[in-house]
């Protein structure tokens, strides 16, 4: 296959004889399996970073197109949109034209991308050994330097090659962190940790960089309403970059629901656009709190995954705004990576689990993500166990918290705890667990209250809505 826009210059290599440590096979199997799933990019690079662990420059180029294409919302990196990228690049005939491209992606399996990715790095580390000692032969050979000085610099090298395999991260030693830690002790607060609206969660739960939290309930529990009132009080009162992954609702709901609970107007009047003259001069008294919310995304992209969750994420921190939270809703829709028929619709849910919280881990963000449970748990009290799909759910959060609701038979909120919602406090790993805490349900309004007092400030319209205060 030929490319009309290609200038048939020779590609580029690497000027090195054939002999040095390196996979070309398994160098052309990353690429090819990163044009196919989005997924094996995602694997592919945990293993390989930046991609200077490639022998052949062509192939560090074209990763990391490859990578630039990925950090770019709702683009796939295919051979075409690849080809394109370099060719704005002005390198597309230097890495062999775009039928190379089309070559890579042939006959090569995309589940198989993190092996493919650790033959490349263990025969990059190979050929850094071989240089590091040929160096040190040479300097031997010629005499340039006393023993001790090849000892040293030989030893320096040699480490700084293995610190690189253990992942070359400093300040991990106690030493280094006790200082911070005990400034964190006396000022009587983690700085890192995130609160709530709710001023009785806040006593019992923090949300930390790192760490999943999983929010379950049934339908119409009430998880929805919690994951955007925390989400809200994050990005508005606490004025951090919030990202909210939505397959539950579109962004016009989610906008209405934000709405309703800020200014104190039925959510129904803002659904059907009924609304009063008192409800427009509620929405005006917060019409300057929104315009301002550049930082707050409502993400309600079609077919949303992990990846690329993860890849919004991405784009957020290279426009300088790192997500400070992350919320997920809800977990069980969110579209399996994988097309493999082979896999069980628990295993699938597992892993979706365990890739948020891996997310987590590799944004250092807490990551909210909220969850359904199984039919089996209506007209009793939730259980940790009776998460929808999967047990996996239950190993990989930090911390769960389960909402119930005591609805009548036709699902109408009436009996002695009408307009109550219980939050059950399911695991804490590190505080309280078994606490349980009232909140009030205000659906009309898009929001829970927390019972304890001013957990909710009415604003200045005098209205229902307001202003959450930890």
């Amino acid at each position: 296959m030929t490319d009309p826009f290609d200038d048939h210059e020779p590609p580029q290599e690497r000027p090195a004889d054939d002999t040095m440590p390196h996979d070309e096979q398994a160098e052309r199997a990353v690429l090819g399996a990163m044009f196919y799933s989005p997924a094996a990019i995602n694997d592919a690079e945990a293993v390989l970073g930046d991609g200077t662990a490639f022998y052949s420059p062509r192939h560090q180029t074209i990763y990391r197109a490859i990578l630039a294409l990925h950090g770019r919302p709702n683009m796939k990196a295919d051979p075409v949109t690849v080809a394109d990228q370099l060719r704005s690049e002005g390198v597309l005939a230097k890495v062999g034209g775009a039928g190379y491209l089309h070559a890579l992606a042939a006959d090569v399996h995309a589940g198989n991308a993190s092996w493919y990715a650790e033959i490349v790095l263990r025969q990059h580390r190979l050929y850094r050994l071989v240089q590091i000692t040929t160096r040190a032969l040479l300097a031997a050979r010629t005499g340039e330097s006393d023993p001790d000085g090849i000892l040293s610099q030989l030893m320096t090298e040699c480490q700084e090659l293995t610190s690189e395999a253990a992942g070359g991260e400093q300040g991990l030693s106690v030493a280094e962190n006790w200082e911070a830690f005990v400034d964190e002790l006396s000022s009587g607060e983690d700085p890192d940790a995130l609160d709530s609206p709710w001023r009785d969660l806040n006593d019992k739960v923090q949300f930390k960089p790192k760490e999943l939290t999983v929010v379950g309930a049934a339908t119409g529990g009430g998880k929805s309403l919690l994951g955007m009132n925390l989400a809200a009080h994050i990005a508005l009162r606490r004025e951090l970059p919030v990202l909210v992954a939505s397959m539950e609702m579109s962004r016009k709901e989610l906008l209405a629901r934000l709405t309703a609970a800020e200014a104190g107007v039925e959510l129904n009047r803002l659904i059907r656009r009924k609304m009063t003259d008192l409800d427009w001069q509620r929405v005006a008294k917060v019409e300057s709190l929104m315009r301002g919310a550049d930082r707050f995304i409502l993400d309600d992209s079609a077919g949303l995954t992990v990846a690329k969750i993860r890849a919004r994420c991405r784009w957020m921190a290279a426009q300088g705004n790192p997500p400070g939270m992350v919320v997920v809703d809800y977990m069980q829709l969110i579209t399996p990576e994988s097309s493999s028929g082979s896999q069980s619709r628990a295993q699938e849910v597992a892993k979706i689990s365990r890739d948020l919280k891996l997310l987590a881990g590799e944004f250092g963000v807490p990551v909210v993500a909220l969850a359904q449970f199984n039919r089996g748990v209506v007209g009793r009290r939730p259980l940790v166990t009776d998460f929808k799909d999967s047990s996996q759910i239950e190993q990989d959060a930090s911390v769960i918290l389960l909402l119930h609701r005591e609805l009548a038979e036709d699902g109408s909120d009436t009996g002695p705890n009408a307009g109550k919602v219980d939050l059950i406090i399911g695991k804490n790993r590190n505080g309280q667990q078994g606490a349980e805490i009232q909140l009030t349900f205000e659906g009309a309004y898009g929001r829970l209250r927390s019972m304890a007092p001013q957990s909710w400030v009415p604003n200045s319209s005098g209205g229902a809505g307001g202003r959450a205060t930890a």
